[in-house]
């Protein structure tokens, strides 16, 4: 096995709505269109540069309620919440096993949550702007 093989690669975690809902760029009129944009930013960018742990990531994406309906893209998975998108999150992070885990959200509860479960976190800012 290589870096390169997904088990391997550090896990990134995506909150969707959370990362979405930190830009005021009209992302409430179409909440599946703004998600397919940050989705796209992502397979594009791959996450973090600097964040704590060398890339490239295994990246996931979490979206819920009218965001759901995303596919997934080379290079980013798209996991639809049934319920809450932050125990969902939870959930991925706490199946990291140990994995390296980095977690991106705003929301201090989530954070408390994912870092009691071993994974690290960065805010939206932490990932890349979309290239020009």
């Amino acid at each position: 096995m290589s870096a390169e093989d997904p088990p391997l690669r550090p896990l990134l975690v995506v909150d969707g709505a959370n990362v979405v809902g930190s830009v005021p760029d009209g992302w409430w009129r179409d909440r599946r269109g703004a998600a397919e944009r940050l989705r796209d930013r992502l397979a594009t960018t791959g996450g973090p540069a600097d964040g704590p742990f060398p890339g490239p990531y295994e990246i996931v994406l979490v979206v819920e309620g009218r965001a759901r309906g995303v596919a997934s893209v080379p290079g980013v998975r798209v996991e639809e919440a049934p319920g809450s998108g932050d125990d969902l999150i939870v959930e991925l992070a706490r199946a990291a096993n140990g994995r390296p885990c980095l977690v991106v959200t705003a929301d201090r509860e989530l954070r408390r949550r994912v870092e009691e479960e071993g994974a690290r976190c960065t805010g939206p800012r932490g990932l890349p702007a979309a290239p020009p």
